[in-house]
């Protein structure tokens, strides 16, 4: 798990988090003892900034090369252009140019948004995803987008409609969502997150769980909060489906069906289906994972000039925590029964199968007990996982060839049997994840 990020040290943040007795004492200490009193001892280390703010990312400088990027390059351009009928015409339009299935679609009824002034159970927030680009979509709101660049990891933009027929939308790039998606728990590394916030009538937070967690690793009965949840009413062991409202006899817990307190006519599609759901989960948890050792590899290798032997036990580290969530080494099983229906966004997601010379695919679904019959994640083949450093992608491959070995025997992979070992070793030796080739500056 990610450590709270150390801050770098400064005297304007000591006087902040004192009382004003504090502060008088501190500029008498000053007065006497010179500036240098107030300076880090000599010869101590000063913490490592690993987010946005070291400028060895480039967070705000370099050339993104994310998908939304390149669909803003030739919207701008002219290469292509949007449907901007009424808003639900130009949302189905963006996610046809995205290659994001409308099937995907998932209802939070929690004001946990940029748009959060217009986001309650009376007019949710919906979500779309593929791969690597994510779409938020609130009924007289503007678009949001988060797309995964290589290097830089999620870039946050946010449009309207056009103004005049013909036009095309202004996009804007906005750094503010970083208050949430970088917050010094997170090492200021841009991550996705996702909240379980059951909300009150007015979409504000009762109560919260899992802030600082994501993936198939989170239990289920601390998901889906703030979450419309369709098509799977034998699983009840989770807070989606719920607000808080306030009484004179005090707080009061109750469901909610979807529809009930809004018009689903607002949105492309009536559902907020199970399945979409925990694959969104599985694949933001691995995005994180992965922007994170890249930030993290970047910097080490700026702090020891590039010297790969002095950080190779930190990459290890790095490259073990990535290869076990890869192979969904601690995934929790499915609800009783497993998932089914949403067979539209199984189609969608199925078109994308890469099929192997042994017939399989790592997008071929399980749905009994877990999600993925081949337990290797199909999100090797993101971009995500194309922009890891190289020192740290060569450290990654020899951990997946450990793994994978059907004669390896040690307890961390024993999970695993040989045959299915097998079967995902020659899928990715047929089909070698690409690399970004970042800098690793």
């Amino acid at each position: 798990m990610i450590q709270p990020a150390s801050v770098r040290w400064k005297p304007r943040s000591i006087v902040t988090s004192w009382g004003r007795s504090s502060m008088l004492v501190l500029v008498f200490v000053f007065a006497l003892l010179g500036a240098d009193a107030l300076k880090p001892p000599v010869g101590a280390a000063e913490p490592l900034v690993f987010g946005v703010n070291n400028p060895v990312h480039g967070y705000d400088t370099r050339p993104t090369r994310d998908r939304f990027s390149r669909f803003k390059a030739d919207l701008d351009a002219g290469r292509i252009t949007l449907e901007a009928g009424d808003e639900l015409t130009l949302l189905r339009s963006v996610l046809g140019a995205l290659e994001i299935p409308v099937s995907s679609q998932m209802l939070v009824t929690s004001a946990t948004s940029f748009q959060k002034t217009i986001i309650s159970p009376r007019r949710p927030r919906a979500l779309y995803f593929n791969d690597d680009t994510y779409v938020g979509f609130v009924p007289g709101g503007q678009i949001e987008v988060v797309s995964i660049d290589p290097a830089l990891g999620p870039i946050f933009s946010i449009f309207g409609r056009p103004t005049a027929a013909g036009k095309a939308p202004r996009i804007q790039r906005i750094a503010s969502c970083l208050t949430c998606h970088a917050t010094p728990q997170m090492d200021e590394i841009p991550q996705l997150v996702i909240e379980s916030v059951v909300p009150s009538i007015t979409g504000g937070g009762e109560k919260a769980f899992r802030r600082d967690l994501s993936g198939h690793g989170v239990p289920l009965d601390q998901r889906f909060g703030g979450w419309l949840v369709t098509g799977a009413p034998w699983f009840s062991q989770h807070w989606g489906n719920i607000l808080i409202e306030r009484t004179r006899s005090g707080a009061k817990q109750r469901s909610m069906e979807p529809g009930e307190l809004f018009d689903l006519g607002r949105y492309p599609i009536p559902t907020s289906e199970l399945l979409p759901q925990l694959l969104h989960e599985h694949q933001v948890g691995f995005t994180n994972r992965a922007v994170t050792a890249t930030y993290r590899t970047r910097v080490l290798l700026q702090e020891n000039a590039g010297r790969i032997e002095a950080i190779k036990p930190d990459l290890e580290s790095l490259a073990r925590g990535l290869v076990r969530y890869l192979l969904f080494a601690d995934e929790v099983p499915l609800p009783p029964g497993g998932v089914t229906g949403a067979e539209a966004f199984k189609t969608d997601f199925l078109a994308k199968r890469r099929v192997a010379s042994n017939g399989h695919s790592l997008r071929d679904l399980e749905l009994s007990t877990r999600l993925m019959r081949y337990r290797c994640s199909y999100m090797i083949d993101s971009p995500a996982f194309a922009g890891l450093p190289q020192p740290l992608r060569q450290i990654v491959d020899l951990e997946l060839e450990r793994a994978l070995d059907p004669a390896t025997t040690t307890q961390e992979y024993a999970y695993l049997p040989a045959e299915e070992k097998q079967v995902i070793r020659t899928i990715l030796q047929e089909m070698r994840p690409p690399s970004a080739q970042e800098d690793p500056r």
